[in-house]
Formats: C-alpha cells, structure tokens, sequence
C-alpha cells in the first residue's frame, strides 16, 4: 500500500474567500483521491504570528469600512517592484515566523490560497522543497503579491488573470486558468424551484430576490433593503445577515410591506440560490462563482476597491449581472426583470456559459498531477 501524501494548505480568515476557497479544494482532493491524502489548513497570521498581528483576522471587517483607504493600498502596493520591495523589507521581521510555519508543519505539497503566503514561504522552504501550488483567489484585480516565479504552478480564476500573471513574469506554462475553487454543494443541478421554495417557507407565487453583504454582513445591506421594501415591487426579498447579528436584529424589527426571510449566517446558500430569481451582493469572488453555477443574475450593489474592481468589470462583460451602485439602480433593475422575463433569460444564459462547476475539481487534479497520483476513477 503507497503511503498517503500530506497537503499543506496555507490560508488566512482575512475575508471569508480564503478558508472557503482551500475547504471546496480539500473537499475535491478527497472525491477525487479519497484516502490517499490527507490535508491540513493553517492559518498564517492567527496560528503563527505574535500579537497584534495575530488579529488581523478579526480586525479585517472594521479595516474594509475605510474602503477608499484600503483601495489607495491596494493600488500602492501593487506591482512587481512594489511586491518585491515588500517582501524584502518584512523579510528580516517575518523570517522565523515563516520558517516556523514550515519546519512545523511538514508536507508532500504546500497549496497557498492568500498572497501572503506566497514569497515569504517560498523563501523559508529554500531549494530543496516540496511542490508549491497557488490558487489565486481574486477573480481579476489580481495583486502583484499573488505571483512569485518559484511558484511550481499558479491556478488562477479568469483568462484576465492569467495575463495578469504573465505581465508579471511568470512563466506561461505554469499558469493555468480554472475558475474559482466553490464547494460541491454549489455545482448540482437546479432541481424543483417550488419545492425548495416549499421546503424553505418562502413564497411558491413570486419573484424572489436574495440580497446578501459576505459573511460579515458588509455593503449598504440594510438601506436596499428599506428600499426595496418601500418600492412597490411586487416581490420576496430574502435576506442574509451573515454573523452580524446587530444588523439581522435592526432588520427583523423592520415594518415589512413584502414577504420577506431574515437569516444570519446559514449553510443553506446553495439552495437559497437555485430558489431565487436574483442575487444582490457585494463583488465578492466566491459569491459571484457560486451565483454563476446556481445560473442566478446578479445584481452588484457594492464592491471593494482594489481587488474586487475587476469583478464588476467582469460582470458586466459576460452580461451575467449588473453593476448597481445605489438602491435606486437596484430597484430599476429589479423591476426589468420582474416586467420583461426575457431579460432576464438572457441574464441566466450568459451565466451558464460563464459557470465552471468543475473548478475544484480541476484544481485537485492539478494537485495531484504535482504529487503523481492518479484519480480514483482513473485507477
């Protein structure tokens, strides 16, 4: 019997994309390679790096409400002479940390799914290492700390991101465009949109419209939320609150003139996604894959600067969504869709044509072609 080959995947909760992103990856390892490998996630700042920076994970919803800042740094520190500068700079005060990580936590392969992750690593490892994977989490406006040459293979999400990365210098062929790693739940068909309504206790008879802000619970949530409720559209509004239970709480004692479900954070999105007939969300990655797979319109309300700039870009290119900055825009296309169905049947075709259900899978794969497994199904 061969010996089972250990994954290191290295991720921080600095945003909800990360962690996800590596659990759909890890999720696919093990359909695609069942016990021949096990995995391991760590979190570079909260398990390794002393205080303050340990905290960055809980300090990154307050550090995005300045979004005009963090979109100033992003753009700052973006580049390759900026990136290298960077990871020189921090190198001496970083340098144990990383060692750390890596003599601590033995493996056949490292995959990095956060752009920190990424030279420091590489540097610490030294020439004699295992294979180093990184699955770029950031749709478009891919960051320059992304790419690092000593990378063995670098899976990036859009062809846009692949030229990114070549611009950046990294060798063609170890850049691989395979969309956006989502978990397995996300990827299977629609099924019976009145019985998931049925079985969720919404409303069988209408347009519904799901609004969500991530996992936190970020973006002008709660004002199109009044908004759409005072409109006089004729529709379900479905809200999702995420883990800020101070706004599931404000909206809960809202007047609601149209039926609506507040949740906080919920496992259920798959299926609140294959019920609905739109989402509005902030452009973040994750959500808009997983939107594109469920053939779902999408309707921007909100973005982060900087690295989700290229999402709205990208939206509105592959005409699966729109980009709706205030409640009003939101409203006006709310009522196209409901008013003209084969506007929105447009929508749903280009979100089929722009979905990739098989990303995580592909990435495994990749993985594995790394290590020189084989598929179980290929055995």
């Amino acid at each position: 019997m061969s010996q089972k080959r250990h994954i290191l995947f290295l991720f921080s909760d600095t945003g909800g994309g990360h962690r996800s992103a590596a659990e759909a990856i890890i999720e696919a390892l093990q359909l695609e390679f069942g016990e021949t490998v096990s995995t391991e996630m760590v979190d570079i700042f909260k398990e390794h790096t002393p205080g303050p920076l340990n905290r960055l994970p809980q300090w990154y919803p307050y550090m995005v409400k300045a979004p005009h800042l963090w979109g100033a740094s992003f753009h700052i520190s973006d580049g390759r002479a900026q990136a290298r500068a960077i990871t020189s700079t921090l190198w001496p005060a970083v340098s144990r940390i990383a060692r750390r990580i890596v003599n601590s936590h033995p493996s056949d392969i490292i995959v990095t799914v956060h752009p920190l992750a990424n030279s420091f690593i590489l540097k610490a490892l030294g020439k004699h290492r295992p294979p180093f994977v990184t699955v770029v989490t950031d749709m478009v406006t891919t960051h320059a700390l992304w790419f690092d040459q000593r990378a063995d293979l670098i899976c990036v999400p859009t062809e846009i991101a692949r030229f990114r990365a070549i611009e950046y210098n990294m060798e063609p062929e170890k850049v691989v465009t395979v969309g956006q790693p989502i978990a397995a739940r996300y990827c299977v068909p629609a099924g019976d949109k009145n019985a998931l309504r049925e079985k969720l206790g919404w409303p069988v008879d209408k347009f519904i419209a799901v609004l969500v802000g991530g996992g936190e619970g970020m973006g002008p949530l709660a004002q199109t939320a009044r908004a759409i409720n005072e409109s006089g559209l004729d529709l379900g509004l479905v809200i999702v609150a995420g883990r800020n239970e101070r706004l599931k709480k404000s909206l809960e004692n809202i007047d609601w003139r149209i039926p609506a479900k507040i949740y906080g954070f919920t496992r259920d999105m798959p299926d609140f996604m294959r019920a609905a007939e739109s989402l509005i969300t902030k452009a973040g990655p994750g959500t808009i894959a997983e939107a594109l797979n469920a053939h779902l319109p999408i309707i921007l309300y909100a973005k982060l600067p900087g690295q989700e700039d290229g999402n709205v870009t990208y939206v509105r290119e592959t005409g699966t969504g729109v980009w709706a900055p205030t409640p009003q825009r939101v409203l006006a296309t709310l009522n196209t869709w409901i008013e003209n169905p084969e506007a929105r049947e447009k929508v749903i075709r280009a979100c089929q044509k722009a979905a990739r259900p098989d990303s995580s899978r592909t990435i495994a794969r990749l993985i594995g072609e790394q290590l020189g497994l084989k598929p179980a199904s290929d055995s």
